[in-house]
């Protein structure tokens, strides 16, 4: 096997990491007017370069800031489009975890003037990431997916007065994310990645119903998701890799749905043109890989086999077995290892330490050295 010299890599991960106290105490003191906003990012950008050391003394040859800025992976982003803002209303999603459930509360959004890009969102951090990192090294920008915007609150987020005509609203989503692809590009961007939770999510049947309850297409909104992201990519600039990542939910070592991808994965996979999934493989929560064989030739699957849920190390030699059986359904040349999702999708993290979190990226790093040579 040759070693991947475009993203996505053997050993990758998905973006995330989690918060150092340092950090967590200073965004607190900017919470409540101790600090200015100036010595709250000295300190995420201290936080930054020792996370970019981390992420290459373990082997890795991405890097992302570990979205250190933000205190959630999607709503930091999504609320800084034009047209886009939260509102007195509160959405509820409930997680589960082994132990029982959790609830989620975040303030939801309205569409409430047309949609566009005023502001190259994430540019200032990217720029940064791109000074610290080493030449070696690929810096990763990860935002939310265009079905990101409309999966949240639906039809019923959107104005009718602003949007009478709905292919308008998908038409300049689409238009104000290619904007976004072609600025953060010229920033120096080689590595993008769409992270996308609505199409995991649509496997699951009880999500579909709650979807129809709201009053959408549940059983075709997937193939609109997957036009819109088309659009967003499709004049991308050369030398840009664009993938994607699903996940069933991350909060706090929860999630929120179940289920394989065999409910969305031919249209997926055989249709969406990004050059890689990121998927969540970590449990029986996702399913099988059978779903894997709609894969077409050129295209890579990053399996999310070691999860980030749990602090407990993952045997190597299971990896390399389910790698194995996933090779059944796609050829081992397209295969890559990550983690299943991130480790602090939002500010809080999940329930494992630091020096875990970095056990885990080692491992997918030896392993893929074993796997892939």
């Amino acid at each position: 096997m040759t070693i991947r010299e475009t993203p996505p890599f053997r050993a990758d991960h998905v973006g995330s990491l989690l918060r150092p106290a340092a950090l967590l105490e200073a965004r607190e003191r900017r919470a409540t007017g101790e600090i200015d906003a100036e010595e709250l990012r000295a300190t995420e950008d201290a936080a930054i370069r020792d996370v970019v050391r981390m992420q290459r003394d373990v082997g890795l040859r991405s890097a992302t800031d570990g979205e250190f800025r933000r205190t959630s992976w999607h709503m930091d982003f999504i609320y800084r489009l034009g047209g886009v803002h939260p509102t007195d209303e509160k959405i509820q999603v409930h997680f589960r975890n082994a132990d029982g459930e959790i609830d989620f509360e975040s303030a939801a959004l309205a569409v409430d003037a047309p949609i566009r890009l005023t502001e190259t969102v994430f540019g200032d951090d990217f720029a940064f990431l791109q000074s610290v990192v080493d030449p070696s090294v690929t810096a990763k920008l990860t935002i939310p997916s265009p079905s990101m915007v409309h999966y949240r609150g639906g039809r019923a987020a959107i104005d009718p007065a602003v949007y009478p005509d709905q292919e308008q609203f998908w038409a300049d989503l689409s238009a104000a994310y290619a904007q976004q692809v072609h600025r953060v590009a010229e920033l120096g961007c080689r590595y993008l990645q769409l992270d996308d939770t609505s199409l995991a999510y649509l496997n699951d049947p009880a999500q579909r119903r709650l979807l129809t309850e709201r009053g959408d297409d549940a059983d075709h909104q997937h193939l609109r998701y997957i036009r819109q992201i088309n659009a967003a990519i499709a004049d991308r600039p050369e030398g840009l890799a664009v993938t994607t990542h699903m996940c069933r939910g991350n909060f706090r070592s929860s999630w929120t749905a179940e289920g394989g991808y065999d409910f969305v994965a031919e249209a997926l996979f055989s249709e969406l043109a990004v050059d890689g999934f990121f998927l969540e493989y970590d449990d029986d929560r996702s399913g099988d890989f059978a779903p894997l064989r709609f894969v077409p030739p050129g295209k890579t699957v990053v399996l999310g086999l070691v999860t980030t849920k749990r602090g407990e190390l993952e045997s190597k030699d299971t990896l390399k077995r389910r790698i194995d059986e996933a090779a059944r359904y796609v050829p081992l040349e397209q295969l890559c290892l990550s983690p299943q999702c991130g480790f602090s999708s939002t500010v809080e993290g999940n329930t494992l330490t630091y020096d875990e979190e970095v056990a885990k990226l080692a491992l997918i790093v030896e392993t893929a050295e074993e796997v892939w040579g």
